[in-house]
């Protein structure tokens, strides 16, 4: 990783967050045992407490799970607050692997090529091992923008694209476009990074302007777009491996879903002990009470 990225990722891993926040996310890694927790999604950017604040919780050691990450849900009252948290919990060996390309994995890098903030880590050495991990998921996607973008564009012309073939290779419930408001809600985050990301990772390339062409010979455009079919392909059903595992894993999954019920419907339901141990045997006496609850409200 060039000095220049390196540089640029650090600032950006240092950017502040609520105090709130960065209570939640010791007390997290430090009941984990963690290396690192990473901050992200809406309310790194806006700041606010409402709704479900997202971690990823980076663990010391060998990956110990074949489908990862292993996702959970937790409530915490702090400082007067009511703090949701969803966590995504891996070894930050598999992270960092996965950020730079040599998983088949299509999410990790896609995802931290966006803004993060660490907001914990044990010590130094655990610091400069995510900012590493970082620096290669920005060369992985400056990697495959340079294949799938167009001969020469705009520097967003370029992210869109990459962000477009993510997509279609997962599934998602946003709507089309949803790269377009990426971008628009983090300009300052991509202004200027593909470059840096493309002399990480060799790619030569000519400016004029905001016009940016990457010199690819046509063997490596070929290798990087075959690297990218072999990952695209698996993309969905990795994807429904993980939501098949989160049904029988994800701590806190009933606390969780009453709570997301609440959110939209302000219906309550209790979450029982047996509700929170067994979720899906749980179900449906859940979905019965929600009817009868609904049918009350009419």
């Amino acid at each position: 990783m060039s000095g220049a990225l390196a540089q640029r990722i650090a600032s950006a891993l240092d950017r502040p967050v609520r105090d709130e926040v960065a209570a939640f996310a010791r007390r997290l890694g430090e009941d984990a045992g963690a290396l690192a927790v990473l901050f992200y999604g809406s309310n790194l950017r806006t700041g606010s407490l409402e709704g479900v604040l997202d971690f990823y919780v980076l663990l010391p050691g060998p990956q110990r799970e074949k489908i990862w990450p292993r996702v959970s849900y937790r409530e915490w009252d702090h400082a007067g607050e009511r703090l949701r948290a969803k966590i995504a919990t891996m070894s930050l060996a598999q992270f960092d692997s996965a950020a730079r390309g040599e998983s088949r994995d299509t999410t990790i890098w896609a995802r931290f090529v966006q803004p993060s903030a660490l907001v914990w880590a044990a010590d130094d050495g655990a610091r400069g091992r995510v900012l590493a991990a970082l620096g290669g998921a920005a060369t992985t996607a400056g990697r495959l923008a340079a294949a799938v973008g167009p001969e020469e564009g705009a520097a967003e012309a370029y992210w869109r694209a990459l962000f477009r073939a993510t997509y279609q290779a997962e599934f998602r419930v946003e709507k089309p476009g949803r790269e377009n408001s990426i971008l628009e809600v983090n300009a300052a985050h991509f202004d200027g990074l593909l470059p840096l990301a493309w002399e990480a990772a060799e790619i030569a390339f000519s400016r004029d302007g905001a016009t940016l062409r990457p010199n690819l010979s046509d063997d490596r455009r070929r290798r990087i777009l075959a690297w990218w079919r072999r990952r695209a392909r698996l993309g969905k059903p990795l994807n429904l491996l993980r939501l098949a595992k989160a049904t029988t894993t994800f701590d806190g999954a009933a606390d969780y879903a009453a709570w997301k019920l609440h959110r939209h419907t302000g219906i309550a339901l209790e979450v029982t002990p047996f509700r929170a141990r067994h979720p899906l045997l749980a179900a449906p006496g859940a979905l019965l009470e929600l009817w009868r609850k609904r049918r009350a409200q009419r």
